[in-house]
């Protein structure tokens, strides 16, 4: 098996809650998280709003300090596509400066070179190249989201983390935005860590799905095997609400 993108061994993570008189509460938040993605994989990760599943994924991402165990990449760029892209997108920049901002800030490509990476990408996610003259609240959920993927997709990632990348969006939107998820996947040969709530969206999409009760992994294994045959009674609640 080839190495994994991502490896998390004994991951903990520790929030300080602000408590009265100034002093601060330090909470325990995820507990002792194992797991691999391999490359070309796409993980589920399900659990209930406050499990832990955003941690994880600002954990993934450098963004959580407060943290022990190891967390290792193969990809120097994991990227992560929001639940609402209007809140990640920039109000008041056009979309073409949102998508080009990464390689602008890393000083890769001249700026034609760059412009021309971002009407690519673009046509990529289904957006007419007029879109680059466009501001975020002139899009539908939907356009934001391609928007989204595509400013994941300009740093050239091998990993991406999806927060519950189609639960703002109605049904039709959402067929169309899974539908675009996996045709980059397999065009760019990317890996996902894939976090809903949504438990039919995690068995159309994922390839082995990981269950989180309270900031503690409490099963994983293929869909399946998961779905069809439950060990623990959180995942049989999960599956039968």
């Amino acid at each position: 098996m080839s190495e994994p993108v991502v490896k998390v061994e004994n991951l903990n993570v520790w929030y300080g809650k602000p408590q009265f008189f100034g002093r601060s509460k330090r909470v325990h938040i995820l507990h002792d998280v194992s797991f691999e993605i391999q490359r070309g994989e796409i993980l589920g990760l399900v659990g209930e709003s406050g499990c832990g599943k955003s941690t994880l994924a600002r954990a993934i991402l450098g963004i959580e300090k407060d943290i022990r165990g190891t967390i290792t990449h193969t990809t120097f760029r994991p990227q992560m596509v929001f639940q609402n892209p209007y809140g990640s997108l920039n109000p008041y920049k056009k979309i073409g400066w949102i998508i080009e901002e990464p390689l602008r800030v890393q000083r890769k490509y001249d700026g034609k070179e760059r412009k021309e990476r971002v009407l690519e990408l673009l046509d990529r996610v289904g957006l007419p190249e007029s879109y680059a003259n466009r501001y975020p609240d002139e899009l539908s959920g939907g356009q934001r989201q391609r928007v989204a993927i595509a400013a994941a997709l300009i740093q050239q990632p091998e990993f991406i983390i999806l927060d519950e990348p189609v639960s703002a969006l109605d049904v039709t939107v959402q067929a169309q935005i899974l539908r675009l998820l996996f045709e980059v996947k397999e065009q760019y040969d990317l890996s996902y860590l894939f976090i809903s709530h949504d438990l039919n969206v995690i068995y159309q999409v994922c390839n082995r799905v990981m269950v989180m009760k309270k900031g503690e992994i409490v099963e994983c294994g293929e869909v399946e095997t998961i779905y069809e045959h439950p060990q623990h009674p959180y995942t049989l609640q999960l599956l039968t609400e």
